[in-house]
């Protein structure tokens, strides 16, 4: 059953008076608990597509289903929602908050969703106990290695259970050795049912996943199932 589906996505940006076409009614569906990688060459629209896919910009035309919603017609607040509790973000940069420490950094978001902070704080120590930092949790983002902030990046991403887990480009900033590492918490989690749609310019990564899509020009150049 496809839990994403896209129709017709067009997404144009503006520069001074010249518009550039990014997207150009391109068609996509993920299935339920599906490893998704998107790759294509730079400028391709990968990264574009994963943020009108995962509610952080909007298309200029086109539909977009998450679960049977039709996200593109949801009002500002409703998507908020949408994405603060049932949508997962990882970033190359981790975008974590330097104040913050590992614990808290998981725990924030789920006290935003409304959580008690005992509940909250079981649940963000539950979720880096899986990623495998239990000794972490007091540390600070610049106590930590890269390779440990994207997992507390991922920690932070899959605590609410999210329906989706996008991702942008996670290795892009990490050493070939704590690439695997984390490509190794995403194929857990995929065991594990996570639906998880992947950005990446890493052909062996690609590899990995269910299947790989090549963006090329804005439009779906192929499609590989492994």
């Amino acid at each position: 059953m496809d839990i994403v589906i896209a129709k017709k996505i067009r997404k144009s940006f503006h520069d001074g008076e010249k518009e550039l076409a990014v997207l150009k009614g391109l068609d996509l569906s993920v299935k339920r608990g599906e490893f998704l990688s998107i790759t294509g060459r730079s400028g391709s629209g990968k990264s574009t597509l994963l943020y009108q896919l995962g509610l952080l910009d909007s298309p200029n035309s086109g539909e977009i289903y998450i679960d049977g919603i039709e996200i593109t017609s949801l009002s500002n607040d409703e998507r908020t929602m949408m994405r603060l509790g049932e949508l997962g973000y990882i970033f190359q940069d981790y975008a974590l908050v330097p104040e913050l420490s590992a614990l808290e950094n998981v725990l924030v978001p789920l006290l935003m969703q409304g959580l008690s902070a005992d509940k909250a704080r079981e649940k963000a120590k539950l979720s880096l106990e899986k990623i495998g930092l239990s000794d972490r949790f007091d540390h600070l983002p610049n106590q930590l290695s890269g390779g440990e902030q994207q997992r507390v990046a991922i920690a932070r991403a899959v605590a609410h259970d999210p329906k989706i887990i996008f991702a942008d480009e996670p290795t892009a900033n990490l050493d070939s050795e704590t690439a695997d590492v984390v490509l190794q918490n995403f194929l857990d989690l995929n065991r594990e049912g996570q639906t998880i749609i992947m950005v990446t310019h890493e052909p062996e990564y690609a590899s990995l996943t269910h299947r790989i899509v090549q963006l090329s020009d804005g439009v779906i150049a192929s499609e590989v199932v492994n």
